[in-house]
């Protein structure tokens, strides 16, 4: 009788974990990294105890989070290799790698005064996604979409400084839309 009574709890427990992602990810990058547990845990329509048998610190939450977006983009990075031609999910990784970039640095300044080190829960995210790339890379420049001699690394380079260059625009979408054209026409042949 007491299993039949766990499975809803569990499933309870996966669902409230899941809106606390949700609701965290999307104060902490509209926010900051500032705003505290206990309106997270009001915004989720969770008592702050439920968050924290979650999460039991701020710095696993936002740990959490970025290791959830990392998820998110190989997972889209995934689907957009096989359901896109090659130029097409080039260019629509690119945009979507910047975009879930948002606070990014933020999160890992916090974790990073906190003592912890995002680097290593976020190394086998970031492997796959790395591979990721430089799949897509190879598959856009043998379409002749992407210059020849780009390679992983300054790939890698350039998406980190356009994230850069995006948290100083600011939510301007005409601007970023700019930003986003001359980085692509800079990254087709001549």
């Amino acid at each position: 009788m007491s299993g039949a009574q766990e499975r809803p709890l569990r499933a309870d427990a996966a669902r409230n974990r899941a809106r606390l992602l949700d609701v965290a990810t999307e104060v902490f990058t509209t926010r900051g990294v500032g705003v505290p547990t206990e309106e997270i845990a009001r915004a989720a329509g969770v008592g702050v105890g439920t968050l924290f048998r979650h999460f039991p610190t701020k710095e696993a939450l936002l740990e959490a989070v970025m290791v959830r977006r990392l998820e998110t983009i190989a997972a889209r990075t995934t689907r957009l290799a096989a359901e896109a031609e090659p130029a097409e999910a080039f260019f629509a990784c690119f945009r979507l790698v910047i975009d879930q970039s948002a606070g990014k640095n933020e999160f890992a300044r916090a974790l990073a005064a906190a003592g912890v080190d995002a680097h290593a829960s976020l190394r086998e995210s970031s492997a796959v996604i790395h591979a990721q790339l430089g799949g897509l890379l190879a598959g856009a420049q043998q379409a002749g979409a992407v210059r020849p001699e780009l390679r992983l690394p300054e790939l890698i380079a350039l998406l980190v400084g356009t994230s850069a260059t995006m948290e100083q625009l600011g939510a301007d979408p005409a601007a970023r839309e700019r930003v986003f054209q001359v980085l692509f026409d800079g990254l087709r042949p001549r």
